[in-house]
């Protein structure tokens, strides 16, 4: 009966574990499916659509030719009115004339424009052109951000309580290392069998069961007939035993026996997986200080991998850059050579996203107890005083 039990078990818990992680891998898979379609689709639209010289393009071009012609020899007399009309003259100029839109829209640029729509980064320096392609970004961002940050209120509960779990453990750890140091050994002996020699020790029985209270009855056995009555007995044992047995065998035995039950526990218990979402980062109480730190090495880690392929970035360029990313600002002034290598921080950048999520809803509620003491605070100083009037 054991070795058909066992291996029954393990299936049991493999199938538990796989409901329970099931809502979590259907939001990020989900999540990468549509970025994907997503970047099949801006690849096909503004990838190969046609250049078409406008005239302002043309005007340009003369206008920076007349100035080349005009740059006399002496470079040192004209160079700072040439300087000043250049600038000028690129100041007027589309960025869209200098891109080739095969190079700049290919699967991995595609990609990487939708990883800054959903997460509304939004660096502005790839953006679409077309008609059609404006029209189906409003409509690729309006369900692809709500499904992002649904992504991130879920990872958030994961992340929430695994931060919680280890900072409860710091602090019992802690104040187990604080005791042990205030406390030495001969005198916490001591005091221990001091206490225990005053103090008496209280034990508590469990109650009874029925059979044991019938057993250890010496009088039903000359009490009354009725008392002495063996069904009785039998009965009051058979309920007993049936009271006892654990309630996992008698659902196991129904689930095995109807598969139906079953299928719709874990059916309800999914479904109270998606219930739960964003419980557990409501009920995070960590320090600020704490999540403050976390960021900046967080930021940092990055900030001292990401100049070995983008040669442009020192550290400090990095981290202000994974700064404005995290934090969904995304100005565009510092731009990626390699964009596509920077898709493989994708999981990087979600996880820093909810870590600064969390940042700021730490924030928030600190704020609001701020808010709800000076409140309080200005409402006692404007409550008129009491007074008493004699009887």
């Amino acid at each position: 009966m054991a070795t058909t039990s066992q291996p029954l078990r393990g299936k049991t818990t493999c199938k538990t574990i796989f409901w329970a992680v099931f809502p979590h891998a259907c939001f990020i898979v989900s999540l990468v499916i549509y970025a994907f379609l997503g970047a099949l689709m801006f690849s096909h639209i503004e990838g190969t659509r046609k250049v078409i010289v406008s005239q302002e393009y043309r005007t340009f071009l003369q206008n920076l030719t007349n100035l080349t012609r005009n740059f006399s020899d002496n470079v040192t007399e004209n160079e700072e009115m040439f300087g000043d009309n250049i600038r000028e003259l690129f100041n007027t100029a589309d960025p869209v004339w200098f891109i080739k839109p095969e190079e700049r829209w290919n699967f991995f640029g595609s990609l990487f424009f939708c990883c800054t729509v959903f997460t509304t980064v939004g660096y502005g320096n790839t953006y679409p052109v077309t008609r059609i392609g404006k029209y189906l970004c409003m409509l690729y961002a309006l369900f692809g951000i709500p499904l992002m940050f649904l992504v991130l209120t879920d990872m958030g509960d994961i992340l929430a309580t695994v931060l919680s779990k280890s900072y409860n453990e710091f602090r019992e750890l802690q104040s187990k290392l604080l005791a042990s140091k205030l406390c030495s050994g001969s005198t916490c002996s001591k005091r221990n069998e001091q206490k225990s020699g005053a103090q008496p020790k209280i034990v508590i029985n469990e109650p009874l069961t029925i059979v044991e209270l019938l057993r250890n009855q010496s009088g039903v056995k000359g009490g009354p007939v009725k008392y002495r009555n063996v069904e009785l007995f039998e009965m009051l044992i058979a309920r007993e035993n049936e009271n006892t047995q654990p309630a996992r065998n008698k659902s196991m035995e129904r689930w095995s026996s109807c598969p139906e039950l079953a299928r719709e526990k874990t059916v309800s218990r999914v479904i109270k997986n998606f219930d739960k979402i964003g419980k557990q980062l409501e009920k995070l109480d960590v320090p600020i200080v704490l999540m403050v730190l976390v960021i900046f090495v967080y930021i940092s880690c990055a900030a001292a991998i990401l100049p070995n392929w983008e040669k442009n970035m020192d550290f400090q360029e990095a981290f202000y850059f994974c700064f404005i990313t995290l934090t969904t600002i995304g100005f565009g002034d510092t731009k990626l050579e390699h964009p596509k290598f920077f898709l493989f921080f994708s999981l990087y950048i979600m996880i820093g996203m909810e870590i600064v999520f969390i940042a700021f809803k730490l924030g928030q509620d600190r704020l609001i107890v701020l808010y709800k003491k000076v409140i309080s605070f200005c409402a006692e100083k404007n409550m008129p005083s009491k007074k008493i009037y004699p009887k």
